[in-house]
């Protein structure tokens, strides 16, 4: 009878005894070593730990973080005689880890090294840093150009049943977020639903709903993320994580509200990219760009931007800052919080919790010998007090204040207690400013000019005309501009923001009609002669030149006659 040999089935035996002869060395080593022994390939992989040791790293060394309980975590290292693995063991305990060594063999650390491609785009440290590779986010910037791409691609991460998808939908989310320049993301719970909204210049818009079920998930993951406790859900919580594309650091700052369904999220995506603005882009006219050009060169004053919240007051002071901060000068800033780090300043956050108010860090500051300092917002009127008393003693000052108008803030500080006889000798000048959305360029089109608007443009362009002959602007059209959607713009027939503006300077008719306990219309029309527009004659005017629409306009200031 002729013998007959298996090959397959040979081959097959001799690599079981292989593998278990792998694992029992593996055990010898662990007791020689008094370490533990473990067989991954029998046991879930967290892949949070995994990102501890992004997989180029792992693999040089030997190792791989298996999981992690905190700061408590679980390594595997082939050999622990091994110079590199114990040098990457003594590098995770010096970034502040427990670290509990488990001795595993070459399949073992394959298994746990096979996992990476489960993980998504990004890598997130415990330290609430997400960053994200520069090959990952073009990906995601070559899949999510809209927000029908964010809708699509979060559905189709949704959809998959495995244990990452959560932690992928967050960064598509955000990243989405990012491609298509949303200031901030919306997750509010409703009775049957969840849904997803965008702010894209200035606007909230529907992305997607999905269920409440990966919302909870969602939920867990962000405040993980964020820092903050995950069994509080009845009350409210803020945190921050961050974002790092290309070197460049985007700061999330993540708070959750409880709602009658459960916790609203909002995130704030913080791009520091967005203060390189320059004073010529932020949408002032020639004559007042010359006159904030020759203020913020002054020594000593008050110059107060105002305006209702997200009316890009912030924006607009950073932007003097970078214009007037040099080796030459000091300045400190006192925030609320510190949204975006500066170069070359002195920024320091208020917490009233522990009594460091604006009042007091404007104190504090006035001993630090500076040239300028901004003061993140007058509320109170030691506040107000203490930053013109700075103002009037050789600092230039900058702060905000909550008032509709330019002329409304004097009347606002004596309400606060603040003398009117030095008003106009500390404050320079008085900003109030509101942001329109641009035109779309690639989907504007004009079309006949509405009847209800020619009476007011009429009446606006004739009081430009006699105000400040020197601007150009266009006789009153018999079209207007319209927005339409095309993929440039998501649709919206909107791209981008700029302000429109108006400013108070002080001279001799303000600080007369100051004495009389003034209202806000009767300095107003004191102060007309100046010859600087108001914020309806620069938005008409803006929406006249194809900037921005005359229903933008309308949606953020009243486009009333001055009388």
């Amino acid at each position: 009878m002729a013998l007959q040999f298996d090959d397959e089935r040979q081959d097959r035996k001799l690599r079981e005894l292989r593998v278990e002869e792998e694992e029992e060395l593996a055990r010898i080593l662990a007791d020689r070593y008094k370490m533990k022994y473990v067989d991954l390939t029998g046991i879930s992989i967290d892949t949070d730990a995994l990102r501890l040791l992004d997989e180029e790293a792992a693999r040089a060394s030997n190792v791989a973080v298996f999981d992690a309980v905190g700061k408590k975590i679980q390594v595997a290292i082939q050999s622990p005689s091994q110079e590199e693995a114990m040098a990457r063991l003594r590098n995770l305990e010096e970034r502040g880890y427990i670290v509990i060594p488990f001795v595993v063999s070459k399949k073992s650390l394959d298994y746990a090294w096979d996992r990476y491609k489960d993980l998504s785009y990004s890598v997130e440290s415990k330290a609430g840093t997400l960053d994200v590779s520069n090959d990952a986010i073009r990906k995601i910037m070559e899949a999510i150009k809209s927000v029908e791409d964010v809708k699509k691609v979060v559905a189709e991460t949704m959809a998959l049943k495995k244990s990452f998808r959560v932690s992928r939908v967050v960064e598509i989310i955000v990243a989405g977020a990012i491609a298509t320049k949303a200031s901030d993301i919306h997750v509010e719970p409703e009775d049957e639903y969840v849904r997803l909204r965008y702010r894209l210049d200035g606007v909230l818009v529907d992305v997607l709903l999905f269920d409440k079920e990966t919302y909870f998930l969602l939920l867990s993951r962000i405040k993980l993320l964020s820092g903050v406790k995950l069994n509080v859900r009845t009350a409210a919580q803020d945190g921050r994580f961050s974002i790092v594309i290309d070197q460049k650091e985007i700061e999330v700052r993540m708070s959750t509200l409880p709602g009658a369904y459960a916790e609203s999220i909002v995130m704030r995506l913080l791009d520091p990219s967005s203060l390189s603005i320059g004073l010529e882009t932020l949408g002032m006219e020639p004559r007042l760009l010359e006159i904030m050009r020759r203020e913020i060169q002054k020594p000593n004053g008050l110059i107060l931007n105002t305006g209702p919240t997200g009316s890009g007051k912030t924006t607009t002071l950073y932007a003097f800052l970078n214009q007037t901060k040099g080796s030459d000068n000091k300045v400190i800033t006192i925030e609320d919080p510190i949204e975006y780090h500066l170069d070359g300043i002195v920024q320091t956050q208020v917490d009233p919790k522990k009594g460091y108010t604006f009042e007091s860090g404007l104190r504090a500051s006035l001993r630090q010998d500076p040239d300028i300092i901004m003061v993140g917002e007058i509320r109170d009127k030691p506040t107000a007090e203490t930053a013109i008393q700075a103002s009037l003693t050789g600092h230039l000052v900058y702060s905000t204040l909550h008032t509709n108008n330019a002329a409304g803030t004097y009347p606002r500080l004596i309400d606060l207690g603040v003398d009117p006889k030095i008003l106009n000798d500390s404050i320079n000048v008085v900003m109030a400013q509101r942001l329109v959305r641009i035109l779309c360029s690639h989907c504007r089109v004009q079309i006949p000019m509405d009847p209800r608007f020619v009476p007011v443009c009429t009446t606006i362009l004739d009081e430009i005309r006699k105000l400040a002959p020197e601007i150009e602007f266009p006789t009153l059209p018999t079209t207007m501009w319209k927005e339409v959607g095309c993929p440039h713009c998501n649709g919206l027939g909107f791209k981008g923001r700029i302000a429109i503006f108006e400013i108070i300077m002080k001279d001799k008719n303000l600080e007369a009609v100051l004495r009389t306990n003034a209202s806000a219309r009767e300095i107003r029309e004191a102060t007309r002669g100046q010859g600087v527009l108001t914020m309806v004659q620069d938005g008409v005017l803006k929406a006249l030149r194809g900037t921005t629409t005359l229903e933008e306009l309308e949606r953020v200031v009243e486009i009333l006659p001055e009388s």
